[in-house]
C-alpha cells in the first residue's frame, strides 16, 4: 500500500480524534456549571429545589435537541449543525458569567441544552459518514470515552484556574471558556468535512476506493410496508421496554450523581474549592476503565450483557446508599466510596448501549436505539429534580444528602431488577414481528 493510500485511510483517525476532542470542549461547558453550582447557588440565594430544576431543565431541552439535531444532520450535513451546536453552547456559557438570578440562569440552562443536544447525533453521523461498518463499533467506542475523560478532568482543571487566576471567584472563568470553543470551531473548519469525497475534492485526500467505501449504504432499501413490519420487532417486544427503563434509571443514577456531587461535597462535607476539584474528578478517572471493562466483559468472557448490568446495577446499591451518610471529616471513607461509585455506576455504559445491536437485526437497530435513548434520557430530567426535593436543609444553612443518594440506590435497584427480567436472544425474523424466532448469540 503506497504511502498516499496509508496516508488517506489514517485521515478518518484525524477526524474521529477532532470529534473526540470538540465533544469534550462541549463537556467542559456542562460540567463546569455542575462544578461551580454551589457556588451559584451561593451567590444566587438559590434553594435546593431551584438547583434541581435548573439541572433539570437542562436535560429535558438537551432531550428535545436529539430530535431535531438528528433530522437536521441528515438535511444539511453533520459538520454545519455541530458549527451551530458549539456557537451556541460557547456563546451560552460564556453568558453565564453574568448570571444575576434565577430566572436568567433558567433561560441559560435551556439555551445550553438545545446547544449541546446538538452536538452528539452529527457527531455520530460523521463517524458512520468516515468509518467502514467493519470499524464503526470501535470507533464509536472511543468517541463515548469522551464523557469518562471530560468529567475527570474538568472540575480539576476549572477549580484550578479559579483558585490561582481568580481568587476563587467562578464567573471569570466561565468568560474564559470562550477560548476551547473557539479553538473547536476552527478544528471543525480546518480539519472536518461531512464526507470522505468532500476532502478528496478539496485535494486533501487522494482519490481512493476504499475512502469511498464508508459513504455507500450498508444496507438495501427498504418500502414503508416493510419498515413498518420491522418495527414490530421491537415495539411489540416487552423486552425493549424492560430495557428501555434500565437505561432511564442508568441515566438517572449517572446524571443524578454528576449533577449533585459538588454540592453534596462543598455543603455536606465542607470541601473548599480545590479539594472540591480533585474529589469530584476521583469517580470518573475510575469510570473510564469501567467503560472499557465492561464492554471487554461483554464481548471476551461473559458474551452478555445481563452479568455486567447486575454486576454494576447490585454493587451501586450499597456504595450509593452508604456515600449520603459518610460522617463529615471522614475523607478517607468518602473518596473510597467515590471511587466505587465511579466504577459501579460507569460499568455497564458500553454493554447497555450494544444491547439492542446484538437483540435486533440492523434493519430496525437505529429506530430501536432512538426511542430507547429518547425515552432513557427523560431519566436525566427526572432525577437531579427529585433530589432537589430529598435535600434537607437544617437551620443553620448545612445540607444533608442521605436522602438523595438513598433514591440514586433504589433507582440501581430497578435497574437490576429490568436486567433480570431482559433477554438477549437475537430476535432474527424480519417479516413476521408476532411470532419471533429467537436464536442464542454464541
Amino acid at each position: 500500500m503506497s504511502k498516499l493510500i496509508q496516508r488517506a485511510w489514517g485521515y478518518r483517525y484525524s477526524i474521529l480524534f477532532i470529534l473526540w476532542l470538540v465533544y469534550i470542549i462541549n463537556y467542559f461547558d456542562r460540567i463546569s456549571v455542575l462544578t461551580f453550582l454551589p457556588f451559584i447557588q451561593k451567590d444566587l440565594n438559590l434553594t435546593p429545589v431551584q438547583v434541581g430544576q435548573l439541572a433539570s431543565v437542562f436535560f429535558f431541552a438537551y432531550a428535545i435537541a436529539q430530535v431535531s439535531a438528528g433530522f437536521l444532520a441528515d438535511k444539511i450535513g453533520p459538520k454545519k449543525v455541530m458549527y451551530i451546536a458549539i456557537v451556541v453552547f460557547t456563546f451560552v456559557t460564556a453568558l453565564t458569567g453574568m448570571v444575576k438570578s434565577f430566572a436568567q440562569f433558567l433561560a441559560l440552562r435551556i439555551g445550553l441544552g438545545l446547544g449541546e443536544g446538538h452536538h452528539f447525533p452529527p457527531a455520530c453521523r460523521s463517524i458512520n459518514n468516515w468509518f467502514p461498518v467493519q470499524e464503526r463499533g470501535r470507533a464509536t467506542s472511543f468517541f463515548a470515552t469522551s464523557w469518562a475523560v471530560a468529567p475527570a478532568i474538568v472540575p480539576v482543571i476549572i477549580t484550578t484556574l479559579s483558585f490561582y487566576l481568580f481568587g476563587g471567584e467562578w464567573r471569570p472563568v466561565f468568560y474564559l471558556l470562550a477560548i476551547p470553543g473557539a479553538v473547536g470551531i476552527l478544528l471543525l473548519w480546518y480539519f472536518v468535512t461531512d464526507t470522505p469525497k468532500e476532502m478528496i475534492d478539496k485535494g486533501r485526500l487522494n482519490k481512493d476506493q476504499d475512502i469511498d467505501a464508508p459513504t455507500r449504504s450498508d444496507e438495501q432499501s427498504m418500502s414503508k410496508e416493510e419498515k413498518r413490519k420491522n418495527y414490530g420487532l421491537f415495539l411489540k417486544d416487552v423486552h425493549f421496554y424492560f430495557y428501555t427503563l434500565l437505561l432511564f434509571c442508568q441515566l438517572a443514577v449517572y446524571w443524578g450523581t454528576t449533577t449533585w456531587l459538588t454540592t453534596f461535597l462543598v455543603k455536606q462535607h465542607g470541601l473548599n474549592l480545590k479539594q472540591m476539584g480533585f474529589f469530584a474528578s476521583a469517580p470518573y478517572i475510575v469510570a473510564f476503565f469501567a467503560m472499557m471493562l465492561g464492554g471487554w466483559l461483554m464481548d471476551k468472557i461473559l458474551y452478555r450483557m445481563k452479568p455486567v448490568a447486575l454486576i454494576g446495577y447490585i454493587g451501586s446499591i450499597p456504595v450509593l446508599w452508604m456515600l449520603g451518610s459518610v460522617e463529615k471529616g471522614n475523607t478517607g471513607l468518602l473518596l473510597t466510596l467515590l471511587l466505587l461509585a465511579g466504577f459501579f455506576v460507569n460499568l455497564n455504559f458500553g454493554s447497555a448501549y450494544a444491547y439492542l445491536q446484538k437483540r435486533y437485526p440492523k434493519e430496525v437497530v437505529g429506530s430501536a436505539t432512538g426511542l430507547a435513548n429518547g425515552i432513557g434520557q427523560m431519566g436525566s430530567f427526572v432525577s437531579p429534580l427529585v433530589a432537589g426535593y430529598l435535600v434537607k436543609v437544617g437551620t443553620n444553612g448545612t445540607q444533608n444528602f442521605s436522602g438523595v443518594f438513598i433514591f440514586f440506590a433504589l433507582t440501581s435497584a430497578v435497574a437490576a431488577l429490568c436486567a433480570i427480567l431482559l433477554k438477549e436472544q437475537q430476535v432474527t425474523t424480519l417479516t413476521s414481528p408476532l411470532v419471533n424466532k429467537e436464536q442464542h448469540i454464541s
